[in-house]
Protein backbone atom coordinates (compact mmCIF):
# COMPACT_ATOMS: atom_id res chain seq x y z
CA UNK A 1 0.00 0.00 0.00
CA UNK A 2 1.16 3.36 -1.20
CA UNK A 3 1.57 5.37 2.59
CA UNK A 4 -1.57 5.67 4.83
CA UNK A 5 -3.70 8.25 5.21
CA UNK A 6 -5.26 10.23 7.93
CA UNK A 7 -9.02 8.69 7.73
CA UNK A 8 -11.68 10.40 9.81
CA UNK A 9 -14.98 8.77 9.25
CA UNK A 10 -18.29 10.10 10.33
CA UNK A 11 -21.46 7.45 10.15
CA UNK A 12 -23.91 6.04 11.99
CA UNK A 13 -25.73 2.77 11.21
CA UNK A 14 -24.45 -0.61 9.95
CA UNK A 15 -23.89 -0.34 6.54
CA UNK A 16 -21.01 2.50 7.97
CA UNK A 17 -19.53 0.41 10.26
CA UNK A 18 -18.72 -2.70 7.58
CA UNK A 19 -16.98 0.11 5.48
CA UNK A 20 -15.37 1.81 8.77
CA UNK A 21 -13.61 -2.38 10.01
CA UNK A 22 -12.58 -2.36 6.25
CA UNK A 23 -10.60 1.49 6.43
CA UNK A 24 -9.39 -0.07 9.65
CA UNK A 25 -8.30 -3.05 8.48
CA UNK A 26 -7.02 -1.88 4.84
CA UNK A 27 -4.21 -0.01 7.48
CA UNK A 28 -5.13 3.77 7.34
CA UNK A 29 -5.06 5.91 10.65
CA UNK A 30 -8.15 6.59 11.99
CA UNK A 31 -7.92 9.48 14.13
CA UNK A 32 -11.65 10.49 15.20
CA UNK A 33 -15.20 8.50 14.37
CA UNK A 34 -18.36 10.94 14.06
CA UNK A 35 -21.24 9.30 15.04
CA UNK A 36 -24.77 10.40 15.85
CA UNK A 37 -25.46 10.64 19.97
CA UNK A 38 -26.87 7.66 21.07
CA UNK A 39 -30.42 7.20 20.88
CA UNK A 40 -32.97 5.29 22.68
CA UNK A 41 -34.02 2.33 21.55
CA UNK A 42 -35.32 -1.41 22.39
CA UNK A 43 -37.96 -2.26 24.79
CA UNK A 44 -36.56 -0.20 27.76
CA UNK A 45 -35.71 2.59 25.46
CA UNK A 46 -32.51 2.78 26.99
CA UNK A 47 -29.80 5.09 25.11
CA UNK A 48 -27.97 3.14 22.89
CA UNK A 49 -24.75 3.51 20.63
CA UNK A 50 -24.72 3.53 17.15
CA UNK A 51 -23.50 0.20 14.81
CA UNK A 52 -20.31 2.55 14.12
CA UNK A 53 -19.51 3.93 17.64
CA UNK A 54 -19.60 0.21 18.64
CA UNK A 55 -17.18 -0.81 15.84
CA UNK A 56 -14.95 2.41 17.26
CA UNK A 57 -15.15 1.36 20.75
CA UNK A 58 -13.77 -2.45 19.79
CA UNK A 59 -10.74 -0.61 18.24
CA UNK A 60 -9.75 2.21 20.50
CA UNK A 61 -10.32 4.78 18.18
CA UNK A 62 -11.66 8.46 18.94
CA UNK A 63 -15.16 9.25 18.95
CA UNK A 64 -17.73 12.18 18.93
CA UNK A 65 -21.03 12.81 18.36
CA UNK A 66 -21.76 16.16 18.25
CA UNK A 67 -25.88 17.06 17.98
CA UNK A 68 -24.33 19.34 14.43
CA UNK A 69 -21.04 20.60 13.32
CA UNK A 70 -22.40 24.27 12.04
CA UNK A 71 -19.98 25.83 15.02
CA UNK A 72 -16.36 25.95 15.74
CA UNK A 73 -16.87 24.32 19.19
CA UNK A 74 -18.82 21.85 17.61
CA UNK A 75 -15.60 20.91 15.14
CA UNK A 76 -12.93 21.56 17.16
CA UNK A 77 -12.22 17.60 17.90
CA UNK A 78 -12.89 16.85 13.88
CA UNK A 79 -10.10 20.49 13.36
CA UNK A 80 -7.83 18.81 15.61
CA UNK A 81 -7.56 15.27 13.98
CA UNK A 82 -6.09 16.79 11.09
CA UNK A 83 -7.35 14.60 8.67
CA UNK A 84 -6.43 14.17 4.95
CA UNK A 85 -9.75 12.98 4.10
CA UNK A 86 -12.99 12.59 5.95
CA UNK A 87 -15.33 9.45 4.81
CA UNK A 88 -18.77 10.18 5.03
CA UNK A 89 -21.33 6.99 5.15
CA UNK A 90 -24.69 7.25 5.95
CA UNK A 91 -24.08 9.99 8.75
CA UNK A 92 -27.07 11.44 9.21
CA UNK A 93 -25.92 15.74 9.60
CA UNK A 94 -25.08 17.71 7.10
CA UNK A 95 -21.85 18.83 6.65
CA UNK A 96 -21.47 22.99 6.57
CA UNK A 97 -18.97 24.04 4.00
CA UNK A 98 -16.56 24.21 6.90
CA UNK A 99 -16.03 21.03 7.54
CA UNK A 100 -16.03 20.09 3.40
CA UNK A 101 -13.17 22.32 3.48
CA UNK A 102 -11.14 20.86 6.02
CA UNK A 103 -9.24 17.66 5.16
CA UNK A 104 -6.60 18.62 2.62
CA UNK A 105 -8.55 16.04 0.37
CA UNK A 106 -11.84 16.68 0.96
CA UNK A 107 -14.72 14.76 1.91
CA UNK A 108 -15.74 11.42 -0.09
CA UNK A 109 -19.23 9.55 0.71
CA UNK A 110 -20.44 6.27 0.31
CA UNK A 111 -23.77 6.35 -1.66
CA UNK A 112 -25.89 3.20 -2.22
CA UNK A 113 -26.66 3.70 -5.94
CA UNK A 114 -25.43 4.60 -9.20
CA UNK A 115 -25.62 8.22 -9.43
CA UNK A 116 -27.22 10.67 -10.50
CA UNK A 117 -29.69 7.92 -10.19
CA UNK A 118 -31.54 8.05 -6.47
CA UNK A 119 -29.69 10.82 -4.87
CA UNK A 120 -31.18 11.04 -1.25
CA UNK A 121 -32.16 9.38 1.91
CA UNK A 122 -33.64 5.86 0.87
CA UNK A 123 -32.17 4.88 -2.75
CA UNK A 124 -31.63 0.67 -1.33
CA UNK A 125 -35.63 0.60 -0.60
CA UNK A 126 -36.41 3.36 -3.83
CA UNK A 127 -34.44 1.16 -6.59
CA UNK A 128 -36.57 -2.09 -5.62
CA UNK A 129 -39.51 -0.31 -5.37
CA UNK A 130 -39.24 1.16 -8.96
CA UNK A 131 -38.18 -2.64 -10.06
CA UNK A 132 -34.72 -1.43 -11.25
CA UNK A 133 -32.61 -4.37 -11.82
CA UNK A 134 -29.16 -2.79 -11.23
CA UNK A 135 -27.65 -0.27 -8.62
CA UNK A 136 -24.44 -0.10 -7.10
CA UNK A 137 -21.98 2.26 -4.83
CA UNK A 138 -20.72 5.73 -5.84
CA UNK A 139 -17.99 6.93 -4.05
CA UNK A 140 -18.73 10.55 -4.53
CA UNK A 141 -16.30 14.04 -3.50
CA UNK A 142 -18.88 15.79 -1.68
CA UNK A 143 -19.91 19.32 -2.36
CA UNK A 144 -23.04 21.79 -1.02
CA UNK A 145 -25.71 20.01 -3.02
CA UNK A 146 -28.00 16.95 -2.24
CA UNK A 147 -25.52 13.74 -3.34
CA UNK A 148 -24.50 16.30 -6.20
CA UNK A 149 -20.74 16.04 -6.08
CA UNK A 150 -18.35 14.59 -8.91
CA UNK A 151 -18.06 10.87 -9.32
CA UNK A 152 -14.40 9.17 -7.98
CA UNK A 153 -15.10 5.44 -8.44
CA UNK A 154 -18.31 3.92 -9.62
CA UNK A 155 -19.22 -0.12 -8.78
CA UNK A 156 -22.57 -1.78 -9.92
CA UNK A 157 -24.08 -4.87 -9.03
CA UNK A 158 -27.43 -6.80 -9.88
CA UNK A 159 -30.66 -6.73 -7.77
CA UNK A 160 -32.34 -10.01 -7.76
CA UNK A 161 -35.92 -11.04 -7.72
CA UNK A 162 -35.87 -12.03 -3.85
CA UNK A 163 -33.87 -9.25 -2.84
CA UNK A 164 -35.39 -7.31 -0.08
CA UNK A 165 -34.42 -3.76 1.33
CA UNK A 166 -32.69 -5.78 4.05
CA UNK A 167 -30.46 -8.22 1.67
CA UNK A 168 -29.61 -5.92 -1.14
CA UNK A 169 -28.00 -3.46 2.31
CA UNK A 170 -26.14 -6.34 3.17
CA UNK A 171 -24.65 -6.68 -0.17
CA UNK A 172 -24.00 -3.00 -0.79
CA UNK A 173 -22.32 -2.75 2.69
CA UNK A 174 -20.08 -5.23 1.45
CA UNK A 175 -19.70 -3.44 -1.67
CA UNK A 176 -19.31 -0.43 -0.37
CA UNK A 177 -16.54 -1.31 2.04
CA UNK A 178 -14.16 -2.85 -0.87
CA UNK A 179 -14.82 0.47 -2.72
CA UNK A 180 -13.88 3.01 -0.02
CA UNK A 181 -11.15 0.86 0.38
CA UNK A 182 -10.23 0.67 -3.18
CA UNK A 183 -11.20 4.12 -3.61
CA UNK A 184 -8.58 5.77 -0.54
CA UNK A 185 -5.77 3.75 -1.75
CA UNK A 186 -5.98 5.43 -5.22
CA UNK A 187 -6.20 8.60 -3.85
CA UNK A 188 -3.17 8.19 -1.86
CA UNK A 189 -1.12 7.59 -4.77
CA UNK A 190 -2.90 10.14 -7.03
CA UNK A 191 -4.96 8.21 -9.61
CA UNK A 192 -8.81 9.12 -8.39
CA UNK A 193 -10.01 11.29 -11.25
CA UNK A 194 -13.19 12.62 -10.82
CA UNK A 195 -15.97 13.07 -13.18
CA UNK A 196 -18.84 15.33 -13.04
CA UNK A 197 -22.24 13.89 -12.35
CA UNK A 198 -24.63 13.51 -15.57
CA UNK A 199 -27.76 16.39 -15.89
CA UNK A 200 -29.63 13.59 -17.16
CA UNK A 201 -31.10 10.28 -15.43
CA UNK A 202 -31.26 12.07 -11.50
CA UNK A 203 -33.89 11.11 -9.28
CA UNK A 204 -34.55 11.14 -5.52
CA UNK A 205 -34.81 8.82 -3.26
CA UNK A 206 -37.08 10.55 -0.54
CA UNK A 207 -37.30 9.18 2.96
CA UNK A 208 -39.07 6.19 3.53
CA UNK A 209 -42.67 7.16 5.58
CA UNK A 210 -44.83 4.58 7.58
CA UNK A 211 -48.11 5.42 5.88
CA UNK A 212 -46.67 4.76 2.35
CA UNK A 213 -45.93 1.33 3.38
CA UNK A 214 -49.67 1.21 3.72
CA UNK A 215 -50.55 -1.04 0.46
CA UNK A 216 -52.47 0.44 -1.97
CA UNK A 217 -54.60 -2.47 -3.85
CA UNK A 218 -55.53 -0.16 -7.07
CA UNK A 219 -51.66 -0.59 -7.87
CA UNK A 220 -50.80 -3.84 -10.38
CA UNK A 221 -49.44 -7.45 -8.34
CA UNK A 222 -46.33 -6.13 -9.48
CA UNK A 223 -45.94 -2.94 -8.39
CA UNK A 224 -47.07 -4.24 -4.79
CA UNK A 225 -44.88 -7.01 -4.96
CA UNK A 226 -42.25 -4.87 -5.27
CA UNK A 227 -43.48 -2.75 -2.73
CA UNK A 228 -43.40 -5.57 -0.24
CA UNK A 229 -39.67 -6.54 -0.67
CA UNK A 230 -38.74 -2.55 -0.79
CA UNK A 231 -40.45 -1.74 2.67
CA UNK A 232 -38.71 -5.60 4.47
CA UNK A 233 -37.25 -4.58 7.05
CA UNK A 234 -38.58 -0.85 7.70
CA UNK A 235 -41.44 -0.13 7.82
CA UNK A 236 -43.06 -3.13 6.26
CA UNK A 237 -45.87 -3.51 4.00
CA UNK A 238 -49.16 -3.89 5.51
CA UNK A 239 -52.59 -3.98 4.54
CA UNK A 240 -55.55 -3.72 6.82
CA UNK A 241 -58.61 -5.82 7.24
CA UNK A 242 -61.33 -5.94 10.22
CA UNK A 243 -59.47 -3.09 11.78
CA UNK A 244 -55.90 -5.31 11.80
CA UNK A 245 -52.99 -4.27 10.60
CA UNK A 246 -51.56 -6.86 9.00
CA UNK A 247 -47.78 -6.92 7.99
CA UNK A 248 -46.89 -8.52 4.81
CA UNK A 249 -43.16 -9.63 4.57
CA UNK A 250 -43.11 -12.60 1.36
CA UNK A 251 -45.34 -11.82 -1.76
CA UNK A 252 -45.39 -12.20 -6.00
CA UNK A 253 -47.78 -11.89 -8.23
CA UNK A 254 -50.76 -13.77 -9.49
CA UNK A 255 -53.33 -14.01 -11.99
CA UNK A 256 -56.88 -13.15 -10.69
CA UNK A 257 -59.22 -10.28 -11.02
CA UNK A 258 -62.02 -8.66 -8.33
CA UNK A 259 -62.84 -5.80 -6.84
CA UNK A 260 -59.23 -4.18 -5.65
CA UNK A 261 -58.51 -5.52 -2.09
CA UNK A 262 -60.59 -8.62 -1.77
CA UNK A 263 -59.54 -11.60 -0.97
CA UNK A 264 -59.58 -14.32 -3.91
CA UNK A 265 -58.51 -17.70 -2.49
CA UNK A 266 -56.98 -18.22 1.42
CA UNK A 267 -55.00 -21.57 2.16
CA UNK A 268 -51.41 -23.10 2.18
CA UNK A 269 -50.42 -21.85 -0.43
CA UNK A 270 -50.57 -18.56 -0.49
CA UNK A 271 -53.80 -15.33 0.19
CA UNK A 272 -54.40 -14.13 -2.99
CA UNK A 273 -55.84 -10.88 -2.94
CA UNK A 274 -57.26 -8.89 -6.32
CA UNK A 275 -55.19 -5.77 -7.21
CA UNK A 276 -56.04 -3.17 -9.91
CA UNK A 277 -55.09 -5.39 -12.85
CA UNK A 278 -54.08 -8.54 -11.30
CA UNK A 279 -53.54 -10.30 -8.33
CA UNK A 280 -51.27 -10.81 -5.61
CA UNK A 281 -49.95 -14.02 -3.31
CA UNK A 282 -49.15 -13.33 0.03
CA UNK A 283 -47.25 -15.88 1.51
CA UNK A 284 -45.72 -14.20 4.77
CA UNK A 285 -47.70 -12.64 7.18
CA UNK A 286 -47.62 -11.04 10.82
CA UNK A 287 -50.56 -10.14 12.93
CA UNK A 288 -49.82 -7.47 15.99
CA UNK A 289 -48.04 -9.02 18.76
CA UNK A 290 -46.90 -12.14 17.03
CA UNK A 291 -44.15 -13.01 14.47
CA UNK A 292 -43.26 -13.62 10.95
CA UNK A 293 -45.42 -16.72 10.18
CA UNK A 294 -45.60 -18.71 7.12
CA UNK A 295 -49.21 -18.29 5.43
CA UNK A 296 -50.29 -21.80 6.21
CA UNK A 297 -49.52 -21.52 9.92
CA UNK A 298 -51.04 -17.36 10.06
CA UNK A 299 -54.03 -18.82 8.68
CA UNK A 300 -54.29 -21.36 11.76
CA UNK A 301 -54.39 -18.55 14.40
CA UNK A 302 -55.96 -15.45 11.96
CA UNK A 303 -58.50 -17.20 9.20
CA UNK A 304 -59.34 -15.49 6.10
CA UNK A 305 -61.67 -16.31 3.68
CA UNK A 306 -62.89 -15.84 0.12
CA UNK A 307 -64.55 -12.26 0.38
CA UNK A 308 -63.29 -10.44 2.72
CA UNK A 309 -61.95 -6.89 1.87
CA UNK A 310 -58.95 -5.05 2.84
CA UNK A 311 -59.22 -1.84 3.47
CA UNK A 312 -58.11 0.99 0.89
CA UNK A 313 -55.17 3.29 2.37
CA UNK A 314 -57.23 6.48 2.05
CA UNK A 315 -60.84 4.33 3.49
CA UNK A 316 -58.58 3.47 7.09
Amino acid sequence: MTSPLRVAFAGTPKFAATALEAIIASGHAVPLVLTQPDRPAGRGMKPTPSAVKACALAHELGIDQPERLHTEAQRARLTASRPDVLVVAAYGLILPPEVLALPRLGCLNIHASLLPRWRGAAPIQRAIEAGDRETGITIMQMDAGLDTGPILLRRPIAIDSGDTAASLHDKLARLGAEAIVEALARLAAGDLPAEPQPAEGATYARKISRAEAGLDWRRTGTELARAVRAFDPYPGAFGQIRGTSIKLWAAHPAAGRGEAGTILCADSAGVIVACGEDALCITELQRPGSRRLQVAEFLRGFALGAGEQFTMPDDA
